[in-house]
């Protein structure tokens, strides 16, 4: 671990120059104590590493001294490659510390464009208001996924109250949405086709001895297939049309967004004087009748139903049950 982070306080100096001891220390998580006495450890070993007391003083390296120690270990070069970097995932220590390597190999006067991407991007994979940063079960799967072997899954699909427990070929991990999928394919006789495995469902996994098949198809093409199937859109679709102030029609849209089969349409409507609030009418296809009516009833007037009758039925049948439920006695 001290190797390991002796490194570090290496490549943090060749990259950033001066450093105070403090800010070492926050980025390394440890004490300002123990950065002082990594520097005289790195000193003893013949790295030409000074310190400067009094203000603006700090850590730095001999002006143009570099070391070409910037192989990356195994876990260092799987999160770079795969990208993992998001607040969260179990991988975030080993992709930072690849940066901090690849910063440190890069020329000085190429290093600017770099140092500013990494401080003006930032990636949040995690949708609003996540109950979590990452799954329970993803680093194991993950291990699984790096290592091409086999896992026992206990799962609870959607809707079902008993966990299944199925053994898997893991073909990968696919994020999208701030929503982690296991693409994988079961091991019984005669059953050669791939599934996804929402990961924030599963109820455990066991990591096997069992290596994964040599032939697994790739994981592009096999995702690729995947979210078509959940994206083509279904014959169950109810055809909705309605009116809705325009300013009120972006938040309907991202409300409705992800029951929606298919892109809506908006079409403003001529206003009837001066200082009538503009309305536009949205044509939409909801995946079910049930869905529609759980995303347009909790907007209450803001929204008016024109078509089809069957949802103003339904929408005005249920809201007269809820009145029933809360009206005094």
């Amino acid at each position: 671990m001290r190797a390991d982070r002796l490194l570090s306080l290496l490549f943090l100096l060749q990259t950033h120059g001066r450093c105070t001891a403090p800010d070492l220390a926050r980025r390394l998580e440890v004490s300002t104590r123990t950065v002082l006495r990594d520097v005289e450890a790195l000193s003893a070993a013949g790295v030409p590493v000074w310190t400067e007391r009094g203000r603006g003083g700090g850590i730095s390296l001999v002006e143009n001294w570099r070391t070409d120690v910037t192989g990356f270990t195994t876990a260092e070069a799987r999160a770079l490659f795969s990208g993992s970097s998001g607040t969260g995932d179990p991988q975030r220590p080993a992709w930072e510390s690849a940066v901090r390597k690849l910063l440190a190999a890069t020329p000085a006067t190429q290093r600017a464009p770099f140092a500013r991407a990494a401080e003006r991007i930032l990636v949040e994979p995690a949708g609003w208001r996540s109950r979590e940063d990452r799954p329970e079960h993803l680093a194991p799967l993950q291990e699984a996924v790096f290592s091409a072997r086999r896992i026992r899954l206990r799962y609870r699909s959607a809707g079902a109250t008993r966990v299944s427990t199925r053994t898997l070929d893991p073909l990968g991990l696919v994020a999208k949405g701030g929503t982690w999928y296991l693409v994988a394919a079961p091991t019984e006789a005669g059953r050669d086709w791939e599934r996804l495995f929402r990961v924030d469902r599963v109820a455990g996994v066991d990591v096997l001895d069992d290596p994964v098949p040599a032939d697994l198809p790739a994981l592009p093409a096999v995702w690729e297939r995947l979210r078509e199937q959940v994206e083509r859109p279904s014959k169950g679709g109810v055809d909705v049309r309605l009116r809705v102030a325009a300013a009120d029609a972006g938040m309907l849209l991202r409300i409705a967004d992800a029951q929606l089969l298919s892109a809506p349409v908006v079409q403003e409507l001529p206003s009837d004087g001066d200082g009538d609030e503009r309305t536009v009418e949205v044509t939409a296809t909801f995946r079910a009748l049930p869905a529609a009516r759980a995303v347009l009833l909790g907007l209450g007037r803001l929204v008016v139903v024109l078509e089809p009758p069957e949802l103003v039925a339904d929408l005005v049948a249920t809201a007269r049950d809820v009145l029933a439920t809360y009206e005094p006695g």
